[in-house]
């Protein structure tokens, strides 16, 4: 989606919104991950290195909204809820269908980011260099989780492609409400 020029203010408040809301939820699925997986394995502890990153992200964007008077998405409380279950649910199927979870959503967030860098261009330098460095590191998060088995995941497939949909009707819905 294009905006106008007289819509780049909100535009650029929708693409605040979503990032926030996004990384909120990636933090909120690596919690249900280790909720389930404990902190004992190499594996939980990849992870929680993952969420940390999440976390500088989500502190980025929150300080964002706040700065620039963007209104926040009104579901976030649904995200922390839906995103805590995925986490949860592809954890207790197992590491690879955790690491499925994560090479999905950053496949989704790869794409998500390069949109954003197109349609920004140079008319926000802050929110470009973050959104650049960010999808930096949820690529790295992408290949971490595909070297570490995420295609071995029980109906890799499937799952995979149920969270991308997931994902994209996600960041839909949060540019808006």
């Amino acid at each position: 989606m294009s905006w106008k020029p007289g819509d780049r203010r909100e535009g650029m408040s929708s693409m605040v919104r979503v990032d926030q809301a996004g990384e909120y939820g990636a933090t909120r699925i690596y919690a249900g991950q280790l909720a389930v997986m404990g902190d004992r394995t190499p594996m939980a502890r990849m992870i929680a290195g993952m969420a940390s990153q999440e976390e500088r992200h989500r502190a980025f964007f929150d300080a964002m909204i706040a700065r620039r008077g963007v209104r926040p998405t009104a579901l976030q409380p649904f995200w922390n809820i839906a995103g805590f279950a995925l986490g949860a649910a592809t954890a207790a199927m197992g590491p690879e269908a955790a690491m499925a979870c994560t090479a999905a959503i950053e496949t989704e967030i790869d794409l998500h980011y390069q949109q954003q860098l197109e349609e920004i261009g140079t008319g926000d330098p802050e929110l470009a260099e973050a959104v650049a460095k960010f999808r930096d590191e949820e690529l790295e998060h992408r290949d971490t989780a595909l070297a570490h088995g995420a295609e071995h995941a029980p109906a890799y497939p499937l799952l995979s492609g149920l969270i991308r949909a997931g994902c994209r009707a996600a960041i839909a819905i949060s540019k808006r409400i």
